[in-house]
């Protein structure tokens, strides 16, 4: 085994090798359930999902660990504006534990839909209370918190290199330098950061604990060491999140765990870029963000956006657009076609000499800092390769999978929740086109056309009404 993969730590590509050889402590942070998740957050669970995949793949164990953010993740860096879980239950009008109930299962059927493994342990950030505590106690009689207007916050100028993650300067943080870094009068320094939050910040807050600085709740950044400690002892191997959360939250973790610990936490850092629209990032705060959801509404299958994402490098930003993901549609059915031929014509002896290659060159892009496209070509390769019998690529198409997780072999590849969709959608959109030519807006109506016809739908209007087919 000899993966080879990027570390943000070090800004270098290393040899992976883990504490134990026995099994590798994989953590990643999790999803803050206010709000459904988009699919520019969805390629971060992908790429890592692959990640997890990839190391059993090579022959690691792995043990991995997210959490499930239900408290504390504020809308501001720094440590100003509304708890994210408060916004979502205004918003909706319920309590913050049904908006976490309820997002928390809408992102586990998004991993689902795109075939994410779950992890082995999932943890609601309002359960590890006590180990906060625990940490924060010690902290503060260690010197390396404060206490301030109510608040316990953590003392950046007490590090000799708080900065570690990122390569940054203090003064490229500073308040009108970074977006989201606002002033507050409680902190001896711009970037200390909180880690208990009081009455006397957030009077509205839904979720409070007593703890022995008053009657509060956590600060976000201490949720994912909390997490990761109690259930992955002291010694992290790998840990994952997008690239937005380098700094300030990962950056704070180390912070915060290795002040607590006294040595080093956590020896890998794997982040995936963004996914970019051609305006630039998709957010949930600009609005217009596409779901899982609004996919299969629209027709596409959400397998079709996995095979987008890896085709492409995951430390390379990702730009999103329909006519790109289309691509990607068109790949994937053809892909499924070519292997359901071969699943038709089932013949010729195994080869195991042409399987041991064909999984050296898939393990070797594997090892080659997790390259899914060049993993894509070996499958590609094995399609291709008209010296292989189809029982022999039958096989490797099996093992290959188990990474990609693309149901390559899956009889029902489009499942029926999707087709319902489909077709909901495509009855909804002839709708609008007869409303339109009744009110004689007949390029509203050649735009539903014309729409329904880039997703391989035909319309012929008869004396009866308007019959579609599906190409």
């Amino acid at each position: 085994m000899s993966l080879k993969i990027y570390n943000t730590l070090t800004r270098t590509i290393e040899e992976f090798k883990p504490n134990n050889n026995d099994v590798v402590k994989m953590y990643t942070c999790g999803p803050t359930v206010y709000h459904f998740a988009h699919i520019g957050n969805l390629r971060t669970y992908i790429m890592e999902d692959v990640l997890e995949k990839s190391l059993r793949y090579i022959g690691y164990n792995v043990e991995r660990v997210m959490n499930i953010t239900d408290v504390g993740h504020l809308s501001s860096d720094s440590d100003s504006g509304d708890d994210k879980m408060l916004i979502g239950a205004k918003r909706e009008h319920k309590t913050v534990l049904e908006i976490a109930k309820f997002y928390t299962e809408a992102f586990k059927k998004d991993c689902e839909r795109l075939n994410i493994k779950w992890p082995d342990t999932v943890v609601p950030a309002t359960t590890c209370i006590d180990e906060y505590i625990k940490i924060i106690e010690k902290l503060l009689a260690t010197n390396y918190a404060y206490i301030a207007g109510g608040n316990v916050y953590f003392d950046v100028s007490k590090l000799k290199d708080y900065y570690v993650l990122t390569n940054h300067q203090a003064d490229s943080m500073v308040v009108g330098v970074r977006d989201g870094v606002e002033q507050d009068d409680n902190k001896r320094n711009q970037n200390d950061f909180a880690l208990w939050f009081t009455k006397s910040k957030f009077e509205d807050q839904e979720l409070k604990w007593e703890s022995p600085w008053g009657y509060g709740y956590p600060g976000w950044h201490i949720e994912c060491s909390g997490i990761s400690m109690k259930y992955l002892g002291e010694k992290l191997d790998i840990h994952c999140g997008g690239v937005d959360n380098i700094f300030p939250h990962h950056t704070n973790e180390i912070a915060q765990s290795e002040s607590y610990l006294g040595h080093k936490w956590c020896n890998y850092w794997f982040h995936v870029q963004h996914l970019n629209t051609t305006s630039g990032k998709m957010s949930k705060s600009a609005g217009g963000f596409t779901t899982v959801d609004s996919l299969i509404e629209h027709g596409y299958n959400p397998l079709a956006y996995r095979l987008f994402c890896l085709q492409s490098h995951y430390r390379n930003p990702l730009v999103f657009s329909e006519e790109r993901l289309m691509g990607s549609v068109s790949a994937y059915k053809k892909l499924i076609a070519k292997i359901n031929q071969i699943k038709e014509n089932k013949t010729g002896n195994i080869d195991e000499d042409k399987i041991t290659d064909y999984k050296k060159k898939f393990t070797s892009a594997l090892e080659n800092d997790i390259n899914t496209s060049l993993a894509l070509t070996t499958l590609y390769d094995v399609l291709k390769d008209e010296l292989l019998s189809n029982n022999t690529k039958l096989t490797l198409i099996e093992s290959f999978d188990t990474v990609l997780g693309l149901n390559l072999l899956t009889d029902d590849t489009e499942s029926n929740s999707i087709d319902n969709e489909f077709e909901k959608y495509i009855k909804d959109m002839i709708e609008k086109r007869l409303t339109a030519k009744k009110n004689k807006d007949y390029v509203t109506a050649d735009q539903i056309r014309n729409e329904l016809s880039q997703k391989g739908v035909t319309l012929k209007d008869t004396p009866n009404g308007t019959e579609y087919s599906v190409n």
